[in-house]
């Protein structure tokens, strides 16, 4: 098969398998209520409204009974139905029956599949024609979780019941692999035992508390991103976290984004305020603040500042998706002439920045929807051209890309790095973007060197993107053991006893002076559970000193995931690091 059939092939496989498992949920549960099954990366799921609690073995009984399904020979047919046989075919399904009723008032087709004569859902396809197509040993029924139905907290709490599918055994079992090494890096586990960050009930969901270590790795990633900007002629810019209504019915949001913005009242005026989700409307105004020439062209503006998003709180997960985070965010506005050349060098540093991260990536182009224009401000000729545009430099600069309608920003299109972490696993990290809508809907001018007003293209730009995700993502990349540069502890200095305190003392004090970040075990536990408490921490280096080590000015070298390297001088030990540490290698 070639690769869209094979993918074709298996989204079939994994929509059929979320059919056959829930006829098996209906037949251990007659009365349950069925939500919806779709497809998903890697695999599927089905939501359930069951009469108890499922219990995790019961999976395994789940999963006998699908096998059972699919050696029996089951075709799957597609048909379609009336709103009235809709109604009469799910009369015991209430979640079934609200999607009928919005499907007629969308003057959407009804359609149902059968799988023989055991399950019948409404559903529009696509799927295998026979149940033996589905390889037995290929698929897993993996875990449970609780989802509202619709995303909705006010609607009532299903069973979601998670599959894994993939063409062959051997794809399901390197995924479980892989599954089990990526549950023992778990970003939020790491950052508890690391004392990284935390959640409280009392603050809310979504909104971490960072400790000084997590702190420190959050600042780090900020001084990297704002060196590299630095680099490209961007200034450093701070605006505020609220900002009045009118603000965003100018650039668009209030009318396509709103309901994913924290409303805010003050108790002097009755205008309508919003905790910003986004920088670019506060940049305009910055822009808007002076008259412009070409000559002062591109003007490049970087914020740092924190953003809120008003997220569903079953869409909350550690630090990948929070309601309060900050970008490393860029726009820089640009004559019509100077987008290319803008667009070539953030590439290049964002490039850069992945290798330094040790991350390889490629790029979604992120396209609009032809199919539902109304979702987009802009002239379809301004879309065009954009799209064309951002096409072009990828292919000049022969950047592996992926083609994604339907996941460009309201107002323009966008080039979205998918970052691969040290598992395989993609993160949607970086995003730049062309924009010549909101420069129009805020008046933006300059001169041109004929005199005449010209309205300016803004190029907005993240390159880690939420640097708190980012953190989240750099957890579970390292799994925790963080690169020397990013360390918030680089060293622990071990004594081996109290009378070694102050030769250890001195070690700490001169990496001090050099800029380093060491940390003295003192003599409080044994030799052996100080040894073992930096590593636990991860630190990159563990130096022991004892009696020999403090008459030969030496330390006694441990590396984090390499073992012992043996007594080296301090003094060059102490060069090295700072060496490694500048190199960010």
């Amino acid at each position: 098969m070639q690769r869209d059939n094979q993918d074709k092939h298996l989204n079939n496989i994994r929509h059929s398998l979320a059919h056959l498992l829930a006829a098996s949920v209906l037949k251990k549960f007659p009365k349950a209520k069925l939500g919806i099954g779709p497809t998903i990366e890697t695999g599927f799921y089905y939501d359930f409204l069951l009469p108890r609690p499922l219990k995790e073995e019961e999976l395994k009984e789940l999963e006998k009974e699908m096998r059972n399904f699919i050696k029996a020979g089951l075709p799957f047919k597609g048909e379609k139905i009336t709103p009235a046989q809709g109604r009469r075919l799910f009369k015991e399904q209430p979640f079934k029956l609200e999607l009928i009723k919005e499907f007629i008032k969308e003057k959407k087709p009804l359609t149902v599949y059968r799988t023989g004569d055991v399950f019948i859902d409404l559903c529009r396809g696509g799927h295998v024609k026979n149940t033996r197509e589905i390889n037995l040993d290929s698929f897993a029924l993996k875990s449970t979780a609780g989802a509202y139905w619709r995303g909705d907290e006010n609607n009532p709490m299903l069973t979601r019941i998670y599959g894994l599918a993939f063409l062959t055994p051997k794809e399901l079992q390197d995924h479980l692999k892989m599954l089990e090494e990526a549950e023992k890096r778990d970003h939020r586990r790491l950052g508890k035992e690391l004392g990284l960050f935390v959640f409280s009930d009392l603050v809310g969901p979504g909104l971490p508390l960072y400790k000084p270590k997590g702190a420190f790795i959050l600042q780090k990633i900020k001084e990297y991103s704002n060196e590299i900007r630095q680099r490209l002629g961007y200034e450093e810019v701070h605006t505020p976290q609220i900002n009045k209504g009118e603000l965003f019915k100018v650039s668009g949001h209030y009318d396509k984004y709103k309901d994913d913005m924290f409303r805010a009242r003050s108790n002097y005026t009755d205008e309508e305020y919003f905790l910003k989700p986004m920088n670019c409307p506060q940049h305009t105004q910055i822009y808007a603040s002076e008259t412009r020439s070409y000559k002062d062209l591109p003007i490049r503006i970087a914020d740092f500042a924190n953003l809120y998003r008003d997220e569903k709180p079953g869409e909350l997960n550690g630090l990948t998706r929070l309601r309060a985070f900050s970008q490393d965010d860029g726009h820089a506005f640009c004559r019509e002439d100077q987008v290319k050349d803008e667009l070539n060098n953030l590439l290049k540093a964002i490039g850069g920045m992945m290798k330094t991260y040790g991350m390889k990536y490629r790029f979604r182009l992120s396209l609009r929807d032809e199919k539902n224009k109304g979702k987009y401000i802009g002239s379809d000729a301004d879309w065009k051209k954009s799209q064309k545009l951002l096409r072009d430099v990828l292919e000049e600069n022969k950047i592996e890309y992926f083609p994604a309608q339907g996941e460009a920003a309201f107002y323009g299109p966008k080039l979205d790095l998918m970052a691969k972490d040290s598992l395989g696993r993609e993160w949607q990290l970086s995003t730049i973007q062309a924009d010549t809508n909101m420069p129009k809907r805020f008046g933006l001018e300059y001169t041109g060197a004929d005199g005449k007003k010209h309205t300016p293209v803004m190029v907005h730009s993240a390159f880690a993107g939420s640097r708190e995700r980012f953190l989240g993502v750099l957890i579970e990349h390292y799994a925790g053991a963080f690169p020397l540069w990013l360390a918030p502890v680089q060293a622990a200095i071990i004594p081996v006893s109290e009378k070694h305190n102050k030769y250890a003392g001195s070690v700490v004090e001169e990496m001090k002076k050099r800029g380093l970040r060491p940390e003295m075990y003192g003599a409080n536990e044994t030799l052996g559970k100080r040894i073992r408490a930096a590593e636990i921490s991860k630190i990159p280096y563990t130096l022991i000193v004892g009696d020999k080590e403090a008459d030969a000015k030496t330390v006694n070298v441990r590396s984090y995931g390499k073992g012992q390297e043996g007594e080296v001088a301090a003094s060059k030990f102490i060069a090295r690091l700072e060496k490694e540490d500048g190199s960010r290698a």
